[in-house]
């Protein structure tokens, strides 16, 4: 049901995001992977969370505004949606759980699309996506 739920937020993008979207894979873990030693500056931001954050997505890769005319032979882009987390918080409410999904989905893909957190914010807010 989790991944049918993912898909279904992917196929909810209006098309000329999901037309724009380029290299870029979505994968569903159960959950992030923490480090028991403290972060080094190079580790991916899922090592580096602090014990009582909630990682629900996340993105790696060379976001679209960062691409330039020596982009190419690289690995995809990935998100990564964690599906314990976020099935943790919606509390078996199947309603929460869909709204939680789609809300991971649109971030983690404006990370894509080049946007910061502040930015992504700023656009929730307006657009009242969260």
């Amino acid at each position: 049901m989790f991944e049918h739920l993912v898909v279904e937020a992917m196929a909810a993008l209006p098309l000329r995001v999901r037309e724009a979207m380029s290299n870029v894979a979505i994968v569903i873990k159960q959950e992030p992977r923490r480090r028991k030693s403290p972060p080094k500056a190079d580790q991916p931001l899922a090592e580096k969370i602090k014990r009582h954050d909630v990682l629900l997505g996340l993105y790696e890769g060379i976001p679209l505004t960062g691409r330039n005319s020596g982009y190419f032979g690289v690995l995809p882009d990935k998100i990564t949606i964690f599906q314990q987390p976020i099935e943790e918080l919606a509390a078996r409410d199947e309603k929460k759980l869909k709204k939680m999904i789609s809300e991971v989905v649109w971030h983690e893909i404006g990370h894509h699309f080049g946007l910061s957190d502040p930015e992504l914010d700023a656009l929730e807010e307006k657009h009242n996506i969260c």
